[in-house]
């Protein structure tokens, strides 16, 4: 049957018709369908531009019905304090497989910030210590909130520090994540410290120089390392890559733009010696966590089948509820 149009649906459209849980769910089983082999390898393409970038992002999967997405998504870090818009702005365009027809337009915003979340939440559901309570959560804005989320849905965190260079926003969060979660939150300027007590350490900043130290992180611990999404990023020293073990969403986009793309260059590491991806461990191809003395590395990229899997699940739900606004780009 010929489609009707193309669903338009904002940021707001998006935020209600999606729950951290939804897409986690979702997001997990996208992981296991590419650790099985059962999807082609998401695309990557990336532009550098004066003080930001712009990258895209496209894949296909097999779902309900069968769907393709392409992700545009623009990162400028100082927009906010420039121009006082988001860091990050773009679009999704979802497609039916099939016959190439544009099912669904929809803001990428949130669609980038829950499916990242949801992977560090399911890195952790596989990685972390299944007693992790403790967490630092580096970078306060939007994506440390939602990786908080996530991580609380898969281990009882009771105690967080949060650190950020902005302390306002360090503040801010504590002050509404600590209400929210009913856990204690600390805003913290001392890094190694904070880190030192913790299990779990998610580094999601811009930041293009090296901030979390090997001497920081104690045995047990895990790290999303999920700042890097760009060849120029990059949080983590070197050492910790070259000595821990290490587990990639996309190998090979985790050798161009990650922060195993950094510890490449430096020598200190080799592909043949990363553990493996994330969907080979939920897909029970490799095994996670084997001690409890063992620090691993999840670096995040971000895969473009968390977007395909993320867009089409609110699709379906926005068609269900009769949300968005129909469109027709035909002449």
């Amino acid at each position: 049957m010929k489609p009707e149009g193309t669903l338009l649906l904002t940021g707001h459209d998006v935020a209600d018709l999606l729950s951290i849980e939804e897409c986690m769910a979702a997001v997990e089983h996208a992981f296991k369908l590419y650790g099985e082999g059962k999807t082609q390898a998401p695309g990557i393409l990336g532009v550098n531009a004066r003080d930001g970038g712009f990258h895209i992002k496209a894949g296909l999967l097999e779902l309900n019905r069968s769907y393709f997405a392409a992700k545009v998504n623009a990162n400028f870090p100082a927009n906010v304090t420039r121009f006082g818009l988001p860091a990050i702005q773009g679009v999704v365009v979802l497609s039916d497989a099939e016959n190439g027809y544009p099912l669904a337009l929809m803001d990428s915003i949130e669609i980038t910030i829950q499916r990242t979340g949801a992977a560090t939440g399911i890195a952790a559901k596989y990685l972390a210590r299944p007693d992790s309570t403790t967490a630092t959560i580096c970078g306060c804005g939007n994506q440390g909130r939602i990786s908080l989320r996530a991580l609380t849905k898969v281990r009882p965190i009771e105690m967080v520090w949060a650190y950020d260079l902005n302390q306002s926003q360090a503040q801010k969060f504590a002050s509404d994540l600590a209400e929210e979660f009913g856990i204690n939150i600390e805003v913290v300027d001392d890094l190694e410290t904070a880190v030192r007590q913790s299990d779990v350490c998610v580094t999601c900043t811009p930041s293009t120089q090296p901030f979390l130290r090997e001497a920081f992180v104690s045995p047990g611990t895990f790290i999303a390392a999920v700042g890097a999404d760009n060849s120029d990023k990059r949080e983590l020293e070197t050492a910790l890559l070259g000595r821990n073990k290490l587990v990639v969403d996309v190998l090979e986009q985790g050798a161009t733009i990650g922060e195993l793309h950094h510890a490449l260059d430096a020598g200190v590491i080799t592909r043949d010696d990363v553990y493996g991806e994330l969907g080979e461990v939920i897909a029970g191809i490799k095994p996670g966590r084997t001690s409890s003395n063992e620090i691993i590395i999840f670096d995040s990229t971000g895969m473009a089948l968390q977007d395909v899997v993320t867009a089409a699940a609110v699709y379906e739900k926005a068609v269900n509820k009769g949300a968005g606004t129909l469109i027709s780009f035909a002449q």
